[in-house]
This record gives C-alpha cells, structure tokens and sequence, in this order.
C-alpha cells in the first residue's frame, strides 16, 4: 500500500491522503481502524473522513459503498486503485492526528486505510511537505519526504511529526541510540535532558538484558496549555504535556520524566510482549484481555521505580509518588470490581471516570499489586530475586519471540520465579495473616479478587524500614462530613458519611451556616446548614457529625521509620537501588 499526504490551507486542518494498492478481486472491502494500539477503547476514526472516492489506474471513478461505520467496498476490475479522501486533523493529544501552520503531526492508525492483505505488506509514505520541514518518525527513511514500513502493523505504529521548529537531542547508551524530539518550547537544557534521560535508559536497559531496537524516538509536544498523555509505539512514544512555561519548575518536570520512563518500558512491556488477544491487533473490533495489570500495572510501578533506582528521583520525590498512587487507588471502586475485572471492561468505560465507585485503575490497582508482588520476592529471596525476574522470564517466553501470553503464562512465570517453594519467609507469611501462601491465592485475592492492597503493603513495609500511615484531609466538610467539593460543586461523597444521604454529585453549594461559599471557614463545627443549588432547585440540607473521631477520605503515607534495623536498611537500599536485579 503507498500512501501519499499533502494539504492546501493548514488552517482548515484537513490532510489529503492518496492510498494506492493493487486489488486482486472483483469486490474490494477497505477498512480503518476503530481503535489504536495503546488506548484499550472504540474511537471510530472514520467520523473524522470525508469526500472519499475510489478510481482506477485510468483515472476512471469506480463506485464506493459504505458497508459498515468503517469500511467501504468497490465494486472495479482488478488492477491498481487509488482511494482518496480527507481526514480532519484538529485532536491534539499523544494518539490523535493535527495539522495547523506549524505542524504536521500524524498517528498513521487513525487515517490510512487497508485491506485484508495489505496488513501483512510493504508500505511505502510519501508526505508533500514545506521544504525546510524536517521530519521525526521511526520508520525507514529512504529519500526526501519518502518512508517505508515492512507492513501495516508497524506503519500504524509509528507516528510522525513534520515541522521547521523541531529540536533535536541524541544520546547513546551502550550501541543504542535516542532521540529526543521537542516541538514547542522545552525550557531545559540538552545537558539536563541527556543527564536524566541516560540515567533511566540506561537502568531499563541493564535490568532487560538489552534493548529491542538499535534507534529510538521521544516525540514530545510541549504545549502551552495544561495537558498530560503518553503513548508508546514500537521504536518511539509521543508526549503530550504542558503548560510548557511550568517545565522549568520540578514538579510538573518529575511529570515529564515520569511519563517518559513508563512510555519507555512499554517498548517491552506491550509493544512486544503483549497479551494473546492482542496478537496480532483486531483493528475493527475490541481486543478483550484481563491483563491490564501487568500491561499498565507493571509499567506504571516500574515507571517510577526505575527514575528512584537511577537516581533521578531522589526518596521523599520517589514516596510522594506513591501516595498519590495510593490516593488516587482508595478514591474508590476497589470494594466493588477486581483489576482484572477493570482490565476486560477498559473497552467500556476505561478512561472514563464513569458511574461513582463501580470499578479500579488498571494503572493505579496494577501498579500496587505489582509493588506487592515484588516486595514479597524481594523478601522470599533476600533481595535476590525480585519482580524484574519476573518480566525477563516473559520476555524471553513471549515477548523477544513476540508469540504473545496468556493470563495462566503470567501466574506461571510469577511462581517459578518465587520458587514454587514452601514460603520461609514470615514476614510474607504474616501478609497474608498466616495462611498458607500459594500465589493461586495471590491471584485469586489481589488480581480476581477485591482484597486491599494496601493491608498487604502495610504489613511488609517494616521489613524494608517503612511505615505506611494513615492521615485524613485539612478540609472539614472532607474529613469531618464526607463530601469533596471542586469549584463549589459536589464531586465525591463518602459512603455512610453525614452527607451521604443528603447530597448528591453534582449538588451547587451557595452558601454553608449562612456565609457564601467562598468565606465559609470550617474549623470545627459539628453540624452544617447547606444552601444548595440542584438542577436548578434551590434547598436546603443540614449535616450533622455522627461521632468525633469518624473521619472520611483517609489519606495513606509512606514514611521511613527513624531507626530501622541494619536488615530493613539493606532492603530499602536494595529495593530503591535496584540492587541484585541485574541478570
């Protein structure tokens, strides 16, 4: 299939796009993706195509007929044909397609177009391009504006950025390349990236033995406005992230550091070892798979892990993380559906915050059931063995050989490399409050089950020189009555909380014990006359505390403990540095 992009007026944001393949039956069906790779959910691209027509190597127009939202069929001779159509690139994020006067930016899964047996062919990309635009992509570059993919799987999976204004970082580790490619402003230095991003690349690399391609790509868009989003592809990730201005402060740079880590252990972590449902990609249809995780989970506790155990995160920068991780994790829905469970329904309201406490974070829940995962390794083997162990076996298995695994392969790498052993350790046994550990029963709790990581947690920490406390909000009406407001409007209600009969979601408070909202001062009053606003109804609810020391929106901490025992330091240190994890 050879595709061909240009545009007229990039303010109307529309890309034309030639497609040319050579059809070899009466009846041609083409398709286009529904979804893509990296965002477990239907997005129906073709809403964004227009003024689509089919013709043949003469020129002569042949018939096209939608026959379902995503394809087409054309009824011609067969022969060469050239499909042409429009595509409207206005949704700037890390997996969709823009095109303005400063940029072209492209993700190929959601405009190109296929058919059955072009999936597993040659691609070839032409772009008609301003001539000082330069070109970031991972794809073979073989002359001018002209690249080329070995089949459609890899062209949709490596998005492209074409502007005059890109900035270009490379450094190497071992006799692997990266690139970091910046459109928009980035106020840091090329030393400060290259000294971050190598301490991080180069641990990722070590700890998987090698890395799976010989060139990769950072594609960054550093925007002016507030945005967070990453997406990882074969031999490259894009980045949305702003406000840009604020990269020069640590905080909103630890975001771009830590988005950066997690996108690059995806191209182990489901690039290349990825679930048996997804291998190879059902670009019409849902993917359905209960490993989200080990997928996101996985990937989001090493994201992090990895920038403490490099070095580039320092221990309070490292623990902060987690307790967002905790907070965002208890804010609710663990008590009603499993990870797995979350995991299968991402193609229904994944990356929605949906109904109130209904599911969990595959990214969140994952990433606490890896952690526990790993700290009972860790303990069982005395720091020798460790969750790491864990991802090496799959990569070897299913990942190098890109064969793909199924749930029963996980669990089995996860036993064989705890030992299958009788559990010496008591600490680990204590986790589990004593009963007989098999890790069918880790399975069964922490991944099919909806057991509080956090209980687990709290029992192994001391081994590793921590506590993990609990704290409630500053916020009285959280704290004290049990509701979270954003902007005056109800946003969370605590389950058995004073308000949790009289309020609802979305309730508009004007007004609390008579003063408006924004002078109310809540310090320690028992009891609260709310003036409310819903839909439009003006009421008036009153809340009353049930007991003093009922408190709401528990918060939980990490902390070191101030004088641990030379064995819980040795495994902090061991944990946190990576230690005995080299293969």
């Amino acid at each position: 299939m050879d595709y061909y992009f240009s545009f007229q007026n990039p303010n109307t944001h529309l890309i034309t796009i030639k497609a040319t393949f050579q059809a070899s039956e009466v009846d041609t069906q083409i398709y286009l993706p529904n979804w893509r790779p990296g965002r477990y959910q239907i997005q129906n691209f073709a809403k964004r195509i227009k003024n689509i027509s089919a013709f043949s190597q003469e020129g002569k127009q042949l018939g096209i007929a939608k026959t379902s939202k995503s394809s087409w069929r054309i009824a011609n001779q067969p022969g060469q044909i050239t499909i042409v159509y429009e595509y409207y690139a206005f949704d700037m994020d890390a997996g969709n397609t823009w095109l303005d006067e400063e940029q072209l930016y492209i993700n190929f899964v959601n405009c190109c177009i296929y058919t059955e047996s072009s999936l597993t062919n040659k691609c070839r990309i032409n772009f008609d391009l301003p001539d000082n635009y330069e070109i970031a992509c991972g794809l073979e570059h073989t002359q001018a504006h002209e690249y080329t993919a070995p089949d459609y799987y890899r062209l949709v999976d490596s998005p492209m950025f074409a502007s005059d204004s890109l900035r270009k970082i490379t450094y190497a580790v071992n006799s692997y390349k990266f690139n970091l490619w910046i459109q928009g402003e980035l106020p840091r230095t090329d030393e400060e990236l290259i000294h971050d991003f190598k301490r991080f690349t180069t641990l990722q690399v070590d700890l998987m033995g090698g890395f799976p391609c010989p060139e990769y790509h950072f594609l960054f868009q550093c925007l002016p406005y507030k945005h967070y989003h990453g997406v990882e592809h074969w031999n490259s990730t894009v980045i949305t992230i702003g406000p840009s201005s604020e990269l020069s402060e640590r905080d909103k740079y630890k975001d771009f550091l830590g988005v950066s880590s997690h996108e690059l252990f995806h191209t182990w972590n489901v690039i290349r070892l990825r679930p048996k449902e997804m291998t190879p990609y059902d670009f019409q249809n849902e993917n359905y798979h209960k490993t989200g995780f080990v997928t996101e989970g996985v990937t989001t506790y090493y994201g992090d892990l990895f920038l403490a155990q490099s070095g580039v995160f320092n221990t309070d920068e490292y623990f902060n993380e987690l307790n967002i991780i905790f907070q965002k994790h208890f804010a609710g829905g663990w008590e009603n559906m499993s990870v797995a469970e979350s995991s299968y329904d991402l193609w229904l309201d994944g990356y929605e915050a949906g109904i109130p406490d209904r599911k969990v974070s595959i990214y969140t829940a994952g990433a606490l059931a890896a952690w526990v995962l790993d700290w009972m390794i860790r303990l069982q083997w005395r720091n020798k063995r460790s969750l790491i162990d864990v991802m090496r076996l799959m990569w070897t298995r299913h990942g190098a050989n890109q064969s793909g695994y199924t749930y029963e392969d996980y669990q089995l790498a996860v036993e064989e490399t705890f030992g299958n052993m009788e559990v010496n350790n008591p600490v680990v046994k204590l986790a589990y409050e004593n009963e007989t550990l098999s890790f069918g029963h880790y399975f069964d709790h922490q991944i099919n089950g909806k057991a509080k990581h956090i209980d687990i947690l709290k029992r192994l920490a001391p081994s590793f020189g921590l506590n993990i406390d609990q704290e409630y909000p500053e916020s009285h009406e959280e704290r004290v009555f049990g509701f979270k407001l954003i902007e005056g409007i109800v946003v969370q209600i605590a389950n058995g909380s004073p308000a949790y009969k009289q309020l609802s979601l979305k309730d508009k408070i004007v007004s609390i014990n008579g003063r408006p909202i924004g002078e109310a001062n809540l310090v320690d009053e028992t009891s609260l006359s709310l003036e409310i606003n819903r839909f439009g109804r003006p009421i008036t609810v009153r809340l009353a505390t049930k007991a003093s020391d009922q408190y709401y929106f528990p918060i939980e901490k990490i902390k070191i403990n101030e004088q641990p025992s030379l064995v819980e330091r040795e495994n902090l240190l061991a944990w946190l540095g990576g230690l005995s994890q080299k293969p």
